[in-house]
């Protein structure tokens, strides 16, 4: 039986392969999130971490584990940005994460956003319930057509795929890019030509040091004036400062976040933003997805315990 820091309450049924293993949970009362140092203290005295994306499991945490008896950390998330990937490697601590449980839920939040930033749902919603719309009027909340327009996906892995699926339903044209040729239809070879093409730009690449404000002021300029950017990758992928600027000055239509760069900090120009969603990362949060999350980190982990090598081991 071997120790297992849990760091945060996971939902119902998320702990059934360690409880069905008989490994020890450690776990506080409620969901209070560990403090930096608490997570240092507590890796002396663990086999083993499940924690979430906003857990910073760095090298301090790591290795006090490694001194003692830590041999994996389970990501209930599919992103490890998180977690010092390359000092758990050198430590001989396994990291494993959740890749392909959420790509559908994710691709659903990403279509809401496309929808609802382009059709200025926010704003109508917002208006009607503070009681500022006063009827109906041709010239009301005019947005933009969904159906017909052409979508640029940055990044096409799973999620993203899953959206250009969703897309197809509405009759849009899909383009993506990546860094790297798909020989697939709707390849764009440039993110320059990508982002002068859509009218949604859909953004699904991991966070990076080359990813970090990939799209910043400059690629916002190669936008149309009509088009709608959405995020539910990383938040500092998107130069935040940047997109509050475009949406202010009116060089870009609007925009649907779910990630931001700081969270749980909002950047307040994007707060006051015109025609912005803002969804406080609900991308994978549906019962069946948050779970299967929770069960897929904690089977990974239990594999390493009991040396199998886990389907979702992450390599870097």
């Amino acid at each position: 039986m071997a120790r297992v820091l849990v760091t945060r309450a996971l939902p119902a049924g998320g702990l059934d392969p360690l409880v069905a293993e008989g490994h020890d949970v450690v776990q506080r009362d409620g969901d209070t999130p560990y403090t930096h140092d608490e997570l240092v203290e507590l890796a002396r005295s663990v086999d083993a971490v499940v924690c979430l994306l906003t857990d910073r499991i760095d090298e301090p945490v790591l290795s006090a584990g490694a001194a003692h008896n830590l041999r994996v950390v389970g990501n209930v998330a599919v992103g490890y940005d998180n977690v010092d990937v390359h000092a758990a490697s050198r430590l001989g601590v396994a990291v494993c994460n959740t890749p392909g449980v959420l790509d559908e839920t994710t691709a659903d939040a990403a279509f809401l956003l496309i929808l609802a930033a382009s059709r200025l749902a926010s704003e109508a919603e917002r208006d009607l319930r503070g009681g500022a719309w006063s009827g109906w009027g041709v010239n009301e909340y005019l947005g933009n057509d969904v159906h017909g327009a052409t979508l640029g996906l940055l990044g096409y892995g799973r999620i993203g795929k899953a959206v250009a699926r969703r897309a197809s339903g509405f009759g849009m044209q899909v383009l993506h890019h990546t860094r790297h040729p798909t020989q697939m239809p709707g390849y764009v070879e440039t993110l320059d030509e990508l982002l002068a093409q859509c009218d949604v730009l859909s953004i699904h690449v991991p966070l990076s040091e080359s990813t970090r404000h990939l799209i910043g002021a400059r690629e916002l300029r190669l936008l149309r004036p009509y088009a709608v950017v959405v995020n539910t990758a990383r938040g500092p992928v998107v130069d935040e400062e940047a997109l509050a600027d475009a949406l202010h000055a009116g060089t870009i239509f609007a925009a649907g976040l779910d990630v931001y760069e700081h969270e749980p900090e909002i950047h307040p120009r994007l707060l006051r933003a015109p025609r912005t969603v803002l969804l406080p990362h609900i991308g994978s949060a549906s019962r069946a997805t948050r779970t299967q999350m929770a069960r897929v980190a904690c089977q990974g982990v239990c594999d390493v315990l009991a040396g199998r090598k886990p389907s979702n081991l992450v390599t870097g």
